[in-house]
């Protein structure tokens, strides 16, 4: 039996745009999920770098969506709109959202909407839709990684990366990560990298070329920017694929040379997930539950989770992801 909706639910907004201090939770009227979506009541939400980017006004959400922050959610379907497939009401599901995951209840297309994998929680479904979509789609899909080849992730301890060296591991690639500490690096290994480099005490193009005896590897996946274009161009081997999504330090590199790009027929690429057309993510959804999907299911990759917070602690959240102290993902929890 379904549980009742309630008439209101708790939120979180930004009052202004700054720091930590400008999140503040609100009481709002219940969403009503139009054609093709579902309803969730919410459990957890993921913390993501693009949620700080939006709180300090430098990412603002696509026109047309709320702007209450959030990319993914777990939780249970309460109420179905016109056409929503074949979703039904309790189930339990993981969602890509393009805003307002951090509400005790989101709006989601029914196509991102995948089935809790039955050895994970539905707090640590919520793990999943942000880091997972992404990678899938820039590594496997835009990257075209391929079994037997190389594959460099930068941030190898974050959200994105715990899940690239995972995917990229069990898709039968040589892994490498770099990371900001010796135990970021250790944490990368363990979770099957077969080398982790320490960017803050080695070069890591330089190291790329040892670990390949002097080749450079086939894929990179690359969230930093601007600093550390060149020595990406350097680190990849003949037909590389470098695949950017984010610019953390940066989007303009003053001086490079393209010379790499030509002499070694490279390919550099990139893309930004939360613009893209619901169509598109839709697609990218089919492919995680025939290709990644089962691996969740028989346990041989997992989301890391760092860190929960109470929804009245997302302050607290966000400190922490600004520190770039955490070991995979952050959570909230409505307590739903």
């Amino acid at each position: 039996m379904s549980t009742p909706i309630p008439e209101t639910m708790r939120q979180i907004r930004y009052t202004e745009a700054g720091g930590p201090e400008v999140i503040a939770v609100e009481t709002v009227p219940v969403l009503k999920p139009g054609p093709g979506q579902v309803l969730i009541e919410v459990v957890a939400a993921g913390v993501n770098r693009p949620d700080i980017m939006q709180r300090e006004g430098k990412y603002p959400p696509p026109k047309g969506a709320t702007e209450v922050p959030g990319l993914e959610v777990s939780g249970r379907i309460v109420a179905l709109g016109e056409g929503a497939g074949t979703l039904s009401i309790g189930d339990e599901v993981c969602a890509l959202v393009i805003s307002g995951g951090y509400a005790e209840f989101a709006v989601a297309q029914a196509g991102q909407c995948l089935p809790r994998p039955k050895p994970l929680s539905l707090v640590e479904a919520a793990g999943l839709p942000e880091t997972y979509f992404t990678v899938f789609s820039n590594v496997i899909e835009r990257g075209r990684l391929k079994a037997g080849e190389t594959f460099l992730v930068h941030g190898g301890s974050s959200g994105i990366g715990s899940t690239a060296i995972q995917i990229a591991k069990h898709h039968g690639a040589t892994v490498f990560a770099t990371a900001g500490s010796d135990e970021k690096c250790a944490f990368c290994r363990d979770l099957g990298a077969d080398a982790a480099i320490n960017y803050r005490t080695a070069d890591f193009a330089d190291e790329v070329k040892t670990l390949t005896g002097g080749k450079g590897v086939d894929v990179i996946l690359d969230m930093v920017g601007a600093p550390y274009l060149a020595r990406n161009l350097s680190a990849l081997a003949v037909e590389g694929r470098l695949v950017q999504i984010a610019f953390m330090q940066g989007y303009k590199a003053e001086s490079f040379s393209m010379t790499p790009i030509m002499m070694k027929r490279l390919t550099f690429t990139g893309s930004t997930l939360r613009a893209r057309p619901d169509a598109d993510k839709a697609q990218i959804a089919r492919g995680l539950a025939s290709q990644v999907w089962p691996l969740l299911e028989d346990g041989r990759i997992r989301p890391i989770i760092h860190a929960t917070f109470p929804f009245d602690q997302a302050r607290q959240a966000h400190e922490l992801m600004e520190s770039s102290a955490h070991l995979g993902k952050i959570l909230l929890l409505t307590g739903r």
